[in-house]
């Protein structure tokens, strides 16, 4: 599988969302914000949060696994623009997602596809 099409498919994320509308700017610690990580591809991945120029690492999504991260809550302001990579172990190819719009509570969902 080509980096363009790894790209593609791991930008094809949607977000869930978990609830009604939010009249809260801020993110409620209470609310839980993650990411589903179904990995289809053979290697374990390394899954970051990418904020400016810095790497969040969430944790570990197996090989032919779903995982569920956690969003650490002091990345989400209102409505926040987030940006996922995975960093395959043994690999060295990282796709990057689209920019997607998060609110607390949400639910992102990554996947990634075979290799």
């Amino acid at each position: 599988m080509t980096r363009r099409e790894c790209l593609t498919l791991l930008a094809a994320a949607g977000v869930i969302a978990c609830g009604g509308p939010k009249a809260s700017t801020t993110a409620d610690p209470e609310q839980r914000t993650t990411v589903r990580v179904d990995n289809r591809s053979y290697l374990d991945m390394n899954i970051f949060l990418l904020v400016g120029s810095q790497r969040i690492r969430l944790g570990t999504a197996g090989g032919n696994k779903q995982t569920v991260l956690r969003i650490p809550p002091q990345y989400l302001f209102g409505i926040s623009s987030l940006q996922f990579m995975a960093d395959p172990i043994g690999g060295s190819r990282t796709p990057v997602s689209d920019t997607i719009s998060v609110s607390a509570g949400d639910q992102v969902q990554l996947i990634i596809p075979p290799t």
